[in-house]
């Protein structure tokens, strides 16, 4: 596959030169401090409404159809006490990755993006659920999977649209494709972006390997887990660029361990319904 921009018609740069536009501070100081055992609900609170516009988008989420609260929340505190902390992390940045990609979600590449960091997100949570793993952290993990992928398209929104737009290949094959317009992929860049936001270890191997193979019968943990549930995204009609070649649903449920295979969608259609309602409550707030 050769990609119509030719490797020395966009200048490769370093990971210092790169200039990334900032993540919403907000979003990240949530993630660092929702692991940390003595953090307390007010401080997360108070964190969050320092932000107006963030704490609003927080808190329209939080009594979206997403969420499905019994009440409504009036408040962030409140907001926090119904969902937990585990959840509030997901939340948090899902408001940010919207934020950051600002208006270039009204290309239709960057949307595709957006939708497919959610579909995994969901999906990620479902599998948890099904078997024996958090499913916020899950959710967490799976809008964070990408991370990579949408600062890169904040660099160079039109650039990364063609090249999401006209590329066709499988999953893991893009990278390379990546790496010869901006000189890292994004699976380099969400590992070291983990790594300036200070977050915790375990969330390296969920951005660095989620299109790495999977041996049949591997371990299963978290990192496993999203790297299925990216694929199972793909599948269910949320594919991150155009020309993704996806998986066979089937062989995608014979990599689930038994627990969860038994207890998960049967099939591909069911799960597309449901996922793509529950970002259609997300993208209406």
């Amino acid at each position: 596959m050769v990609f119509p921009m030719q490797r020395n018609e966009v200048a490769q740069v370093s990971w210092a030169h790169l200039r990334l536009p900032p993540f919403p501070q907000v979003a990240i100081r949530v993630l660092q401090l929702a692991n940390s055992d003595t953090v307390q609900l007010h401080q997360l609170s108070d964190l969050i409404s320092s932000d107006p516009a963030f704490a609003s988008e927080v808190l329209s989420i939080a009594n979206s159809l997403l969420y499905a609260p019994r009440f409504p929340s009036n408040s962030i505190l409140q907001a926090i006490a119904v969902l937990g902390i585990n959840n509030l992390q997901g939340l948090c940045l899902t408001v940010g990755a919207r934020t950051y990609l600002g208006k270039s979600l009204g290309l239709p590449a960057m949307r595709s993006l957006w939708r497919h960091d959610l579909a995994c997100g969901l999906i990620a949570e479902q599998l948890a659920a099904a078997g024996f793993m958090d499913k916020d952290t899950a959710y967490t993990c799976g809008v964070l999977h990408d991370i990579g992928r949408l600062a890169l398209a904040a660099v160079r929104p039109k650039e990364y649209s063609v090249l999401l737009g006209s590329y066709s290949g499988t999953p893991a094959s893009i990278l390379k494709a990546e790496e010869d317009l901006f000189g890292l992929d994004h699976c380099a860049v969400g590992r070291q972006l983990i790594a300036d936001w200070k977050l915790p270890a375990d969330f390296d191997a969920v951005v660095a390997e989620h299109h790495a193979p999977r041996p049949k019968d591997g371990p299963w943990g978290m990192a496993e887990l999203i790297n299925v549930s990216c694929r199972m995204a793909d599948t269910a009609g949320f594919a991150a660029f155009v020309g993704c070649e996806i998986a066979s649903y089937a062989d995608l449920l014979e990599e689930l361990p038994l627990r969860e295979r038994r207890l998960f969608h049967p099939t591909v259609d069911t799960l597309a319904v449901e996922i793509a309602s529950r970002i259609g409550a997300v993208e209406t707030t």
